[in-house]
């Protein structure tokens, strides 16, 4: 449905239902699971649909290979390597002046030191094997050019349940990004850059694992 309807992720998010690595579950299936109205989230979703203009969305399903890494690229690589050092850096922050009244910090901590570490070295693999693979494919059409492209795909998918599970993890130790009634300013501005990180992140995921991913398939 994001494929399609990529603004159907801000409905999804609010709903904190998965369209990522759990993107290929059915609405009932979903809704079931998180005791959701299943006719009024497909009401929002109509609505929001019928509200937006769908023509200035570009279709990634049929934009070209190159158009399509770029924008993975600039939109959420460059988000990750400018973002994950300064949001560490508040966290250790906020836990050193609220650590003993607030514990979870200590395990919100150590949930973010793993997703960065996780994210940097997958950040690392698609820009020095999938990527280059892809633009040497769409140079040469060869086939292990292709190959080589898809041959990384289950590893990276690996890493993006691991990423994933880790940032629900994370917003459960927040309370859905919710300051306390005694953080300071640095308390809510580092929950508000995580509640930006999960976002960017799980846009990230869903162009690769439900769009790019499954069109390199679909080219063998």
């Amino acid at each position: 449905m994001v494929s399609k309807f990529p603004k159907a992720a801000d409905i999804f998010h609010k709903n904190k239902i998965d369209y990522c690595c759990g993107g290929h579950r059915s609405l009932k299936e979903v809704t079931k699971d998180q005791n959701i109205n299943l006719n009024d989230l497909i009401f929002n979703l109509e609505d929001y649909y019928n509200k937006m203009s769908v023509n200035t969305t570009t279709d990634w399903n049929k934009a070209p290979y190159d158009q399509l890494v770029n924008h993975i690229l600039q939109e959420h690589h460059a988000f990750l390597h400018t973002n994950l050092p300064i949001i560490g850096e508040h966290i250790k922050t906020i836990l050193r002046v609220h650590g003993e009244n607030h514990p979870e910090l200590m395990a919100l901590y150590q949930n973010f030191q793993q997703l960065k570490t996780e994210l940097e070295m997958h950040l690392i693999k698609e820009e020095t094997i999938q990527y280059p693979a892809i633009e040497a494919y769409l140079q040469s059409h060869k086939k292990e050019d292709l190959e080589k492209a898809i041959h990384v795909i289950d590893d990276l998918e690996d890493e993006h349940e691991v990423a994933g599970s880790l940032l629900k993890t994370i917003n459960q130790l927040t309370n859905n990004y919710q300051r306390p009634e005694d953080g300071c300013e640095t308390f809510d501005k580092t929950y508000q850059m995580l509640d930006q990180l999960e976002k960017n992140t799980f846009t990230h995921i869903h162009l690769e694992n439900n769009i790019l991913f499954i069109r390199l398939k679909e080219e063998i």
